[in-house]
């Protein structure tokens, strides 16, 4: 039970706030809504006496935090902390770098937040994906709004919502005074001889609160369970790295992730202030035709959550700058012509996020609840790519040069608890998005048409997008719940699908935000995409939720304007990878152009746990699983969407013995046979893997252990792309085409966490 009484904004129980708080309470107190509360708290003194509860947003699943400690010695990749999530994929990308896929839509079309920021891939290749910028040893919470969701947490997005947040800031208890805290910890993968450590420390007082967190992971090439290609060098004329059949080129790297915490609070306030820190020296990719040489990233987060009378306030400012590099890693050569050794194709870009929010949380009576709020954000983006000889040479290439992708939100949601058994929610979004580009240009004369003919054109577009949702959730026992709603979401099209220019075969091929190996170019009249979604959820459980559970959740989307592809042909000179062959072709990489047409999606999500029960000698035993289908279709040309996971399910026995958890899972994925025809994307069989992991927690240390892929099954992942992790990439013809990514063979992991 707590008191809390509050006669002005910026004065707590007739004291003044800290001064370090006072500067941030003055940029509230100078905002509207914030004058209106303070003129009407400055009426009357009113006490509160109440313990809040935390409130669960609807339609939110939780990852568990068992689930995040054992996938940080799983992997590197943060994305993978998603697997246990119904409906949740994962495209290939590096070893750092994987792409959630919900229910089909994937990168720009979901809205993924890192402690509460909306960061934005600054590459044409999107090698630095938002969730790549936290690593999953820092990771405290995972929050999937996979169905309907709310316009408070969307936005920009006509799919999911992912939030992924560090640990909140820790304070000593009342009368503890001051404590230093923390843990360290390793791990070792023997596949890619993967290996990391991290580190992470607080000291905290009962009103401030200080933490940093370390970490550094590297892994060099994993193999497959068998050959998939011949052995041999990296390139045949420049035998420099020889890799066996089994090896998988460029899937190595290499990350280093820094972060710092400051935080203060009062009886019903909390500031943060975080600092963040990324240096990636290499990140090769085994479906992308270049490799990252660089990503250093700087970035800046100030958070403010306050209780009052009325309801609780959040604030939130962030600044976010990327420098990203590209060129050939050592498992990819470049021979230009016969005379001409060519040291690389270096490519650089240069990203910055500034974004601020303030959301409120109005509690009108016991039933309502209102939640108004506004969020801006702007981006800018160079893309250039230096002169390195040969036919990149003279001038310097402008990919993108001034971009600009400018969106301001405002939204309000009305929640409404009817009765024990209904409660209703409905929002409204509305979003001006507004992109902009600089005149461009190539390396040389060869490019001037088609740099001339976009230098030409009026850039500028606005965009005025809505968003509506509607759901609704009905509990008419302990025992079940049933969730059904309406979503309208719309999404602009990001800087590279509707910016990049050139339609020579070279530039086209760096292009490629799907990691299928073929070459992309933008389209200035690209509308916003806009999605329909009708989905429900059944949840069947015992009167705990805690002995047996099942939910089933069925979805549909019809999507308007879908950002897909279109075969380019009839061009020349320059544009001689447009030609009348590409639009023929059904087999070898094609030439593409980004274009709005319409598509449907559809599918189901079923998930469960049952207690099995619990003796002296063996512990508890829980046995889980969920299976997901989904089926994506162009309506306008009849072809399948591309890299959609096909029917996919995975089972669980868990057991619980004191310290002791291990769990024996089995995955089953179907054979892959809608594919895209227009991209030629490459068919997959189906396969089951068997994974073991297990756990034993001392009082003060952890140790995690497992074995994926206990019988060295070979597989190609659905969603993996084509396999151009080595040789001569920048050639079209040079690169075999038909063999897509495999899966890792099998691999040993342990690690260890030692608190203090």
């Amino acid at each position: 039970m707590t008191t809390h009484t509050h006669t002005r904004l910026c004065v707590h129980r007739g004291r003044p706030f800290p001064a370090a708080l006072r500067p941030l309470c003055a940029l509230l107190a100078a905002l509207p809504f914030a004058a209106l509360a303070q003129q009407e708290a400055a009426l009357q003194t009113v006490t509160i006496k109440a313990s809040k509860a935390a409130v669960e947003p609807v339609g939110a699943t939780h990852v568990d935090a068992n689930a995040i400690q054992s996938g940080r010695t799983a992997s590197s990749d943060t994305a993978s902390l998603l697997r246990t999530v119904p409906g949740v994929s994962l495209f290939g990308a590096g070893g750092v770098s994987s792409l959630p896929s919900v229910h089909g839509m994937a990168d720009d079309r979901l809205r993924i937040q890192v402690d509460g920021m909306d960061l934005v891939s600054s590459c044409g290749n999107h090698m630095n994906p938002p969730l790549s910028y936290i690593d999953p040893t820092r990771v405290g919470s995972v929050r999937v709004f996979a169905g309907i969701t709310p316009v408070s947490v969307g936005g920009d997005s006509i799919g999911a919502t992912i939030q992924v947040d560090s640990p909140p800031p820790e304070f000593a208890l009342p009368g503890e005074g001051r404590f230093v805290r923390g843990q360290v910890g390793t791990f070792y993968r023997s596949n890619g001889d993967g290996m990391g450590a991290n580190l992470s420390t607080t000291y905290a007082t009962e009103q401030m609160s200080l933490r940093y967190d370390g970490s550094t992971a590297e892994a060099d090439n994993y193999k497959a369970a068998r050959d998939f290609k011949a052995a041999g060098a990296a390139a045949s004329d420049k035998p420099t790295q020889w890799l066996d059949g089994d090896e998988v080129g460029s899937s190595s790297y290499r990350t280093r992730n820094h972060s710092l915490v400051y935080a203060l609070r009062s009886d019903a306030h909390l500031v943060e202030m975080r600092l963040g820190l990324q240096d990636i020296p290499y990140q090769n990719f085994p479906n992308q035709r270049m490799d990252m040489t660089r990503n250093d990233s700087h970035q800046f987060n100030l958070s403010y959550k306050g209780q009052y009378d009325w309801g609780e306030l959040q604030a939130r400012a962030y600044h976010e700058k990327t420098r990203h590099s590209m060129n050939f890693g050592q498992d990819k050569q470049f021979w230009y012509g016969p005379t001409n050794n060519v040291p690389g194709m270096p490519m650089d870009t240069e990203g910055k996020t500034t974004g601020v929010r303030v959301k409120g949380d109005i509690t009108l009576s016991t039933r309502d609840t209102l939640r108004v709020g506004a969020e801006a954000q702007q981006y800018n983006l160079d893309d250039w790519w230096p002169p390195s000889g040969g036919g990149m040479a003279p001038n310097t290439f402008w990919n993108i040069r001034d971009g600009e992708r400018n969106r301001f939100d405002v939204f309000g949601e009305w929640e409404a608890r009817w009765s024990p058994q209904w409660l209703s929610q409905i929002g409204l979004r509305s979003s001006h998005v507004r992109s902009d580009s600089g005149e461009v240009q190539g390396y040389n004369s060869g490019y001037a048409a088609d740099a001339s003919a976009f230098n030409a054109r009026d850039r500028k577009r606005h965009d005025n997008n809505i968003d509506f949702t509607a759901l609704a959730r009905y509990t008419p026992s302990a025992n079940a719940s049933y969730e059904f709603g309406f979503a309208h979401k719309t999404r602009s099209p990001n800087l590279y699908e509707r910016y990049t220019w050139s339609t020579g075969g070279m530039a086209m091929r760096m292009i490629n935000l799907a990691g299928d190996g073929n070459g992309y170019v933008g389209n200035l009249d690209l509308k916003p995409e806009v999605a329909n979604t009708l989905s429900a959820t059944a949840d069947w459980h015992d009167a705990t939720g805690a002995r047996w559970g099942m939910k089933l959740t069925p979805y549909l989307s019809y999507v308007n304007d879908y950002i897909d592809a279109r075969r380019c042909g009839g061009g020349s000179g320059a544009m001689a990878a447009c030609s009348n062959a590409n639009l023929t072709a059904t087999k070898g990489f094609v030439y593409l152009q980004f274009a709005n047409q319409d598509a449907r999606l559809h599918g189901l999500d079923l998930s469960g746990f049952a207690d099995l029960g619990k003796t002296a000698n063996w512990g508890q035993f829980t046995l889980s699983g969920m299976l997901s289908y989904v089926h994506g279709k162009n309506r306008t040309t009849g072809d399948h969407l591309y890299n959609i996971m096909p029917l996919n399910a995975r089972i669980a026995m868990q057991q619980r013995l004191g310290a002791w958890t291990g769990t024996a899972e089995l995955l089953m994925v179907n054979a892959k046979t809608h594919v895209s025809a227009v991209r030629n994307e490459l068919p997959t069989a189906g396969y089951g893997l068997m994974n073991l992991h297990a756990s034993y927690e001392w009082k003060q240390v952890r140790l995690d252990l497992g074995l994926d892929n206990l019988f060295n099954r070979f597989y190609n992942h659905p969603q993996g792309g084509a396999y151009v992790g080595q040789g001569m990439t920048m050639a079209a013809t040079a690169v075999p085409w038909g063999v897509s990514v495999p899966g890792m063979g099998r691999s040993v992991s342990a690690g260890l966490t030692v608190k203090f």
